[in-house]
């Protein structure tokens, strides 16, 4: 286990980095954080020996940046800590082992149905701003694309009380036919409505328009053109004086992680130019539609707009 004193973080990382190449799990010894809570990152703590300060979260930033999950900190000494970082198992992610052409990709049976984004707090916590800012007590009826297994309604469900929330109409979306069995009995009041349908065929379900529209990680699917259906969306779907929730992901899941960062095709690393470019092109198109915008959120960022025509 090699000490860490008054090394500076790019001393580290160039140690991990190389460490890691060869082993699994890496162990170092560092100043117990709890004892600089009230120092910045880089600043020096006089104790038994000098020492740079570094927080539970830097630490826990650089797990996530190394591919590691951080175990338990235990304590060696008065001042100093264990850490210890296990290497992930990069090629454990449905991202890799999803195809295209199944329709229960994302089933039941896939390592995505095991995601509960609802427990995330870095996704929970801006998705419940969304709402609040969509004004969801003041709206009646709810479309969500790629609903899976209804984790969003669930969010819905949690923060109304009963009554408010058995008199709003919700209908939800999937290609995914066992996650729509799977949101039918988790959701079977009769204000709930789920189909197993291609959302390029939507037209096909006669719709009627909505004052909100949801869609989580849905819309940039390989299998969807993005900007017309996007455009398809506000021009048929949604009620005009409605507001849509939009989340773009900026990360991966992989074995039981989530890691910060879009991750687009050609590249090694994560790479968000195709991201931003998606959320640009919504921005600008829903103020053209007298829209008000607000872009917030970390690992998903969510793109909300409420109507401003009146």
């Amino acid at each position: 286990m090699k000490k860490f004193t008054n090394e500076s973080m790019y001393e580290i990382i160039d140690y991990m980095e190389e460490k890691l190449k060869i082993d699994d799990l890496l162990s170092i010894e560092v100043l117990n954080p709890d004892l600089g809570i009230n120092n910045y990152a880089g600043e020096i703590v006089d104790l038994d020996e000098e020492y740079t300060y570094h927080s539970y979260k830097a630490w826990n930033d650089l797990a996530e940046l190394m591919f590691c999950k951080l175990l338990t900190p235990l304590k060696v000494s008065e001042y100093t800590v264990n850490l210890k970082f296990k290497k992930i198992n990069r090629s454990d992610s449905f991202h890799k082992t999803i195809n295209s052409s199944d329709n229960e990709k994302y089933g039941e049976e896939s390592i995505f149905f095991r995601i509960n984004k609802n427990e995330e707090p870095a996704f929970l916590y801006y998705y419940k701003q969304a709402l609040a800012n969509v004004k969801i007590q003041t709206r009646n009826s709810v479309l969500n694309l790629g609903i899976n297994k209804a984790d969003e309604f669930q969010t819905i469900k949690d923060g109304l009380d009963e009554d408010e929330f058995l008199k709003k109409d919700f209908v939800g979306i999937d290609f995914c036919p066992s996650a729509i069995e799977f949101a039918k009995n988790r959701f079977p009041t009769n204000n709930f409505s789920f189909f197993t349908h291609d959302i390029n065929k939507l037209d096909e379900l006669n719709l009627k328009k909505f004052d909100l529209i949801i869609s989580i990680g849905t819309l940039q699917s390989s299998s969807l053109n993005f900007k017309e259906a996007f455009m398809s969306l506000i021009q048929n779907y949604l009620d005009e004086n409605g507001s849509i929730i939009l989340g773009f992901p900026n990360c991966r899941w992989i074995d039981t992680e989530i890691i910060y960062g879009a991750k687009a095709p050609n590249y090694s690393f994560s790479e968000q130019s195709i991201l931003y470019k998606d959320v640009y092109f919504c921005k600008k198109y829903l103020q053209q539609k007298k829209f008000r915008v607000t872009l917030t959120g970390k690992n998903y960022l969510f793109l909300t707009a409420t109507s401003i025509k009146k």
